[in-house]
């Protein structure tokens, strides 16, 4: 089902179905295909606050970026309550089975059960080396205990299965005219993931990233305040909630939204530094991690392994696989450097842009998530969700530049769910198939990363300032 259906004629002093004032939501800018120029009118003038032409490879063409996402159908928001419905309860079935390749995707819940224990006794996991989350962490790991007449594995998976239904119900409000694909990219891309995101945290992660975006581009300062405090609990859960306020336009927004998140967290941690000890025990073990088979650093030194001119191996430490042996040390310094490097190109992009969008704190909270994500030293399966969620939201405007950067995803996605769990034994022991697929889901972050940070350089610096 497409969107491209013969025009019709309307009465007079009637707009078109789907038509609303200029400058109004989901309406395109002057000069834009959705508000040509009509038999008594000159065609309209580009203004200043177009974004300039991003790029003439064919992601960029408006057949690709336009037309692609707009002809797949957004359909009705019962026909995405029943996909959702359907393709969920395969993940479930699939995680009950737990069965794939090397299995055991539920053992992460298993631990979280283990940590549940400690918290009750008033101390956040001393000592454990799998524990390298912040503080906030702690309220997901202590949240099923709100559902008492559950297993603590039942009550789990319900929450996360409740997050996933607020981030989707967010999404497809956010896209009222459904003309935008924001809500179908979450429901349809997560399940490429398998069941491993009903078994993990990072779907409620995720949730306060999305709801706090959403609400930073609401016109109320107690949306922006809600947007804010949002960011600043998923920062104390997660860290890169965080980067959802990189984008916030100057000006009141960025103090109200700023100002919020710093006032929030700071008031979570000194909480939970009063209830529990062992608050900050996390840092030792986050600063010792190596580099995981799956990050980038890791595929080459897969490569190089398989070349016969690395001698290192693969070991379990800090809750992961790692490579050990030669320079993997100095693989580390130099993925930490880079994603430095990655920081102070956000912070100069910051400073040097002057045109903003409606999408603008979406486009740049994704890549500046893509950018950490493909510089770490470890990027495990369900990084790719917290992606998933923000190419979502981006797609919930009709502003985004970060279309393309979307579609990348979801390849990587699917990559990603072969490796671990159906192919992670071919990962660890480096076989084709194992490289192959490593090779290619790495390469499509690559690629997403770098056309991310040049989509949102040129759509937001490039070109003169604004008068």
């Amino acid at each position: 089902m497409t969107n491209d259906q013969p025009q019709t004629s309307h009465p007079a002093g009637t707009e078109p179905p789907g038509t609303a004032p200029p400058g109004s939501p989901g309406t395109g800018s002057p000069g834009s295909p959705a508000s040509g120029p009509t038999a008594d009118a000159p065609r309209p003038t580009s203004t200043s606050t177009e974004p300039p032409a991003l790029t003439r490879s064919p992601f960029a063409s408006d057949t690709f970026t336009s037309a692609t996402f707009v002809t797949v159908g957004s359909g009705p928001r019962l026909a995405l309550a029943a996909v959702w419905l359907l393709t969920r309860a395969g993940m479930l079935l699939l995680l009950l089975r737990d069965d794939l390749g090397i299995g055991g995707v539920a053992r992460e819940v298993a631990l979280y059960e283990h940590w549940y224990g400690k918290f009750a006794a008033g101390t956040f996991p001393p000592g454990d080396t799998t524990w390298q989350y912040p503080p906030g962490a702690g309220l997901v790991i202590m949240s099923p205990g709100v559902l008492p007449w559950l297993t603590y594995f039942q009550a789990f998976v319900t929450l996360t299965l409740l997050a996933d239904a607020v981030v989707t119900l967010a999404l497809a409000r956010a896209d009222g005219a459904r003309l935008t694909h924001g809500a179908w990219v979450w429901v349809c891309g997560l399940p490429l993931l398998l069941h491993l995101p009903l078994a993990r945290y990072d779907v409620q992660t995720t949730a306060l990233a999305v709801l706090a975006l959403l609400a930073l581009t609401a016109r109320r300062t107690a949306a922006h305040q809600l947007g804010g405090a949002l960011a600043g609990i998923g920062a104390m859960v997660k860290v890169w909630p965080a980067l959802a306020l990189l984008g916030t336009p100057r000006g009141r927004t960025t103090r109200q939204a700023w100002t919020a998140a710093a006032v929030t967290a700071v008031a979570l941690l000194a909480t939970l530094a009063l209830f529990f000890s062992e608050s900050f025990g996390f840092l030792r073990q986050q600063g010792d991690r190596g580099i995981q088979i799956e990050s980038l650093g890791g595929t080459a030194l897969a490569l190089a392994r398989s070349a016969g001119v690395w001698p290192g191996g693969v070991e379990f430490r800090y809750g992961a696989l790692e490579y050990v042996g030669p320079y993997v040390s100095t693989l580390g310094h130099l993925s930490l450097l880079l994603t430095a490097t990655a920081l102070c190109w956000l912070v100069l992009w910051r400073i040097r842009a002057h045109r903003w969008t409606p999408a603008t704190p979406y486009d740049t909270a994704f890549a500046a998530v893509l950018l950490f994500t493909v510089t770490s030293r470890v990027i495990s399966p369900q990084y790719m969700i917290w992606l998933l969620g923000l190419a979502a939201v981006c797609l919930t405007s009709r502003h985004t530049v970060m279309r393309p950067v979307a579609l990348l995803l979801l390849p990587a996605a699917a990559l990603s769910a072969l490796a671990y769990p159906v192919l992670y034994f071919d990962v660890i022991d480096g076989t084709p198939t194992g490289l192959a697929v490593m090779v290619l889901r790495n390469g499509l972050l690559l690629a997403a990363a770098l056309l991310a940070a040049r989509r949102l350089w040129t759509s937001t610096v490039a070109g003169a300032p604004e008068e």
